[in-house]
This record gives C-alpha cells, structure tokens and sequence, in this order.
C-alpha cells in the first residue's frame, strides 16, 4: 500500500479520499475548511495542517480542487505541496478541471521537483466518485501513466490516455463546453415550451426520449423541472461558468469556431454575476424565466 497524499475535499474529493481509505492505502488529507476532513479521519485518514504536511514523505500528490487559483495555493509556495519532502519518484496527479496553461505551467514546476506529473481531469458526478466509478482523461508520458494505474484504480472504471500532458486537460475542456451548450439549449427549450403552453413534465419526459437526448439533456430536464436549485448540488452556477470560461479560451487559442461556447459562457457569466453562484448550474432556467 502506498502514502497517498490527497489536496481538497470538495463532494468529489471527499468521495475520491474515501476510496483510496477503504482500498489500504495510507491517506493524508488537506482541505481550507478542515472540518470537511472529520469522516475521513475517522475512517482512518490524516488531517494535515497544510498541503506540503500532507505531501510530506508521500509517493503520491493527488489534488482535486475548483480552478487554478486554489490550484496553484496547493502547489506552489511555502505551504504548498511541492515544498514538502516527498518519496523519490513520486507522482503529482491533478484531477481538477484547470486551464490547459495552467496545467502546461505546473507540469514543469513538478519536473523540477523530481515528480512524475499526470494531467488526469475527471468525469462523472459526486456519486459516481464515491463508488469509484470516475472517468480518468489523461495526459501524460505512457510510463507514468502505466507505473500509476495501482493507484489510480480504486478511483475510476476507466481511463482514457489522449496523449502527453495537457491532452487531458483538452479533452475535458473540450467535452465541458459542449456540456455547457447543451445545459443552456436545454433551459431554452423548456423555457420555450412553457411559453408555448406545452405541459413541462411532458415536454422534459419527451425530450429525454427523443433524437436530442443526451444524458446531459436527461439529467437537466429532470433536475431543472424539479426546481429544488439550493439543495443537492452536483455541480454549482460558478463552477459551471469557470469550466465554460477555460473552454472558450482553449478554443479561442487554437483558433476554433465557437459561437455556442461563447453564446453559453455570455449566459453563465450572467447567472452568476446575478449572484446564483453557489446554487446549482440548473438555476438557468429561472434566468430565462425573469
């Protein structure tokens, strides 16, 4: 069994800790708000007052966290994790959904430290974290990947290698801005529906059964109709708006066509600036309502 490391306990991180407690291995943990850390404690993990204690003698950095921003406090600076004393060898594996320079960028601060990085974003919602049903999108040298994938099994079903580092991290930024677009369209069609005079259960049910469906526009249609946006949030307004925001810039970088993807970030960037943040990306609905 292996000292794991493991920066930010949000709903995904909290799940993605506990699987690797319950798999043997020895787990220390890092959260700003450390209550956050009390079941996995008592199931066995350790309570680091900082990510470079909890990285300290690990053979394994694992950091799941909301944007590069608290990215980079993991990492970087005195308390971050690279300035712990770790294993020699040791991976450095972010799951976050980041910006493609940031991930490029702190890829070469790991190289420096000695550490094997993976880019590893992650697909699937707080539930499927919990039961180790994820999907890894990776990007890194295909040794590293391989030396890793002990580790990294008691967390997904599959994995996904698209390549050298930063590929990951494309593919997920790639796959969240169409996710995006369809959040959005589908709060436009239920919207349009109800003001068609078209009965919404009928219409969501219908739409989940029809050519358009998507497992995305299945999840929006029965959640957004449920109406409850401040309670059993998978994935909040800002999040949502930040995973848009990165996706338009890979876009814009590479030089691709992305009318939708800016069309949804103008939407998301309105949702939260009218202070819907933290309630659930479903919460667009009532935006196209007011």
């Amino acid at each position: 069994m292996a000292r794991i490391a493991f920066v930010g306990l949000g709903r995904m991180g909290r799940g993605m800790a506990a699987r690797l407690v319950a798999a043997g291995h020895e787990v220390s943990v890092f959260n700003r708000t450390a209550e956050k850390a009390a079941e996995l404690v008592a199931a066995g993990a350790r309570s680091a007052a900082s990510p470079r204690a909890a990285a300290q003698g690990a053979e394994a950095i694992f950091a799941m966290v909301a944007d590069d921003e608290a990215s980079r406090a993991a990492w970087l600076g005195a308390d971050g994790a690279l300035a712990g004393e770790f294993a020699e060898g040791a991976f450095a594996v972010e799951f976050s959904t980041l910006s493609r320079p940031w991930v490029l960028e702190l890829a070469e601060h790991a190289a420096a430290h000695g550490l094997r990085y993976l880019d590893s974003p992650v697909t699937g919602l707080p539930a499927a974290a919990a039961a180790g049903e994820l999907t890894l999108f990776v990007g890194a040298d295909p040794a590293h990947l391989e030396a890793a994938r002990p580790l990294l099994a008691p967390l997904c079903a599959d994995i996904v290698h698209f390549g050298g580092v930063g590929a990951g991290t494309s593919y997920k930024l790639i796959q969240n801005l169409l996710g995006s677009v369809q959040i959005a369209a589908t709060a436009e069609a239920l919207r349009t529906a109800e003001l068609a005079g078209l009965d919404p259960v009928v219409t969501g049910d219908t739409l989940s059964r029809g050519g358009a469906a998507s497992p995305t526009v299945i999840r929006m249609c029965r959640e957004m109709l449920t109406g409850t946006h401040d309670r059993d949030i998978d994935f909040t307004a800002a999040l949502r708006w930040k995973d848009t925001r990165v996706g338009v810039e890979l876009a814009d970088v590479v030089g691709a066509p992305a009318a939708l993807g800016h069309t949804a970030l103008a939407i998301f960037e309105r949702l939260v600036a009218a202070g819907h943040g933290e309630l659930s990306e479903t919460k667009v609905i009532d935006l196209l309502r007011e």
